[in-house]
């Protein structure tokens, strides 16, 4: 512990963003810049080094919060970035992804202003690349078996990458152009600019994980093939169906899901010349769900000067405070939070874009068969169910559907070959593997690691057996599901795991 009272007189204090003017005029980041870093080392000092520290409860990762806040504070940047990516492959990426559930369990969070974790494992993160802290970290010895890893998302990349370390040969079938999953196509520059996911996959290649974009395996290759070609296979295709709505005027042009709108908008950025093929410019636009690919699209359509934005939320407004059934530390609580979206929103237009306790009831035409308007509701107290006598329309001629994805492509392709089965919660059914004595005493607990599918040798990561979840789920997924690959392998492993939810096994 750095500073015994540095709780007590030091204050909570965000790393600043940028004026809100400033961003909506690019795609750079929130919070362009390396963080401050003398405001960086000042908030670490606040952490009172608990004796039971349930940050580390909060974090799927298990990230030793409390030793590289304690480097972080003494400015010994190099050993807080070795603490770090022992629990995490990319912090980079969640130190601007995650919500920090961590936060939420700091101690300091009971009474008051948790320590801002997530800023300073930004900065910890950042400092290492530019100090070249971060290098390739190829193995001193091949073991001479094979490993195919279906999708590049945070799953898939910290799976590969912690299976390439451990010597096995590793190649990602990948079915976008371009490695990263949502990482790449999902998740806006303004949130993430791709330079970050670029140096890592250089990393990956350099220590001698093997990329195979614009492979959809079970179309472009044969899955039973590709299956005996290796000695296991780890599927982290993503939980990538979303979910629909199904009300009156669905079908009409200008209703989209968000996932095909920020997929324009990426590769219109990545571009950097080719306009979005899908724009807000100018538009009045609706956007019904209230989570962060709503967010998303809010922050990208402010960017895109559309006319005007409203984001409807079904559910009612949060308080400020967690209530009696969300119980510190063990639940991330649901409480009235603003992105920097919704803080754009407000700056640029002079009120918060969401409608809360709101249902979509249905979508009009006009006389082209174009939306023009969007039907909603209050919804009664309690219930999702309409109010009546308070409908309203709202002028839209964009139209963004971001209810978040129902579970995995169920493609019989891919399924049938490697013996994948949906389970009642639509995902892909797993086991868990360490439940047998595959591994040795002590090196992972019963139900741990990642679970095995149908067919010997076949595992399942991320959210397609998770199910939709967050950035640091599916990297915890990842790193779980390499060391039951490499127990598989070898008999033994000495690749570190979380501990995962028993419910949420890795094996098919």
């Amino acid at each position: 512990m750095t500073d015994p009272a540095g709780f007590m007189h030091i204050a909570r204090q965000p790393a600043p963003a940028r004026p809100t003017e400033e961003r909506l005029g690019d795609w750079h980041e929130v919070h362009a810049g390396r963080p401050l870093l003398p405001l960086v080392s000042s908030q670490a000092r606040r952490c009172m080094d608990c004796g039971v520290p349930f940050c580390h409860g909060g974090c799927p990762l298990g990230n030793l919060i409390p030793e590289w806040n304690v480097y972080a504070a003494h400015g010994e940047w190099a050993t807080a970035s070795e603490r770090l990516h022992a629990t995490n492959n990319f912090p980079e990426v969640t130190g601007r992804l995650c919500p920090a559930p961590c936060e939420d369990a700091c101690v300091l969070a009971l009474t008051g202003e948790p320590v801002t974790i997530k800023n300073v494992e930004q900065a910890i993160a950042d400092e290492a690349w530019a100090r070249g802290h971060v290098r390739p970290l190829p193995p001193s010895r091949l073991s001479g078996r094979s490993v195919a890893v279906v999708g590049s998302g945070p799953a898939g990349l910290a799976a590969a990458q912690q299976l390439t370390r451990a010597g096995h040969a590793v190649t990602v079938y990948e079915r976008a152009d371009r490695p990263g999953g949502l990482l790449r196509y999902g998740i806006p520059d303004f949130k993430m600019e791709k330079a970050l996911l670029d140096a890592r996959i250089a990393q990956m290649e350099a220590e001698g994980t093997r990329f195979m974009p614009g492979v959809d395996v079970g179309h472009d290759l044969d899955a039973a093939r590709m299956r005996d070609e290796h000695d296991a296979v780890i599927v982290a295709t993503g939980a990538t169906e979303p979910r629909e709505l199904p009300c009156p005027g669905r079908e009409l042009d200008g209703v989209h899901l968000a996932i095909e709108y920020l997929t324009a908008a990426n590769r219109a950025a990545a571009s950097g010349r080719t306009p979005s093929a899908l724009s807000a410019r100018g538009e009045d636009v609706v956007i019904v769900g209230g989570g962060d690919t709503a967010s998303d699209c809010l922050g990208t359509a402010l960017r895109q000067n559309a006319s005007s934005v409203v984001q409807i939320d079904i559910n009612p407004m949060p308080g400020p405070d967690r209530t009696a059934d969300e119980p510190w530390p063990l639940v991330h609580p649901r409480i009235h939070r603003s992105s920097h979206a919704h803080e754009e929103a407000r700056d640029r237009d002079g009120a918060d874009p969401r409608a809360f306790a709101s249902v979509t009831m249905r979508f009009d035409a006009d006389a082209a068969g174009h939306v023009r308007a969007v039907v909603l509701s209050e919804v009664e107290p309690g219930t999702r169910r309409p109010r009546p006598g308070t409908e309203r329309a709202l002028p839209a001629h964009l139209v963004l559907l971001a209810l978040g994805f129902r579970g995995p492509r169920d493609d019989v392709r891919l399924t049938a070959p490697l013996g994948l089965t949906l389970d009642d919660r639509g995902t892909f059914a797993r086991t868990p593997y360490f439940a047998a004595a595959a591994a040795p005493a002590g090196a992972l607990p019963p139900g741990a690691g990642p679970p095995v599918a149908g067919t010997e040798g076949v595992f399942v990561a991320g959210d397609a057996g998770r199910g939709q979840s967050l950035v640091v789920w599916a990297i915890a997924e990842g790193r779980a599901a390499a060391a039951a690959v490499d127990g598989y392998l070898r008999g033994t492993t000495e690749l570190p795991a979380p501990i995962l939810a028993t419910d949420r096994p890795l094996t098919a």
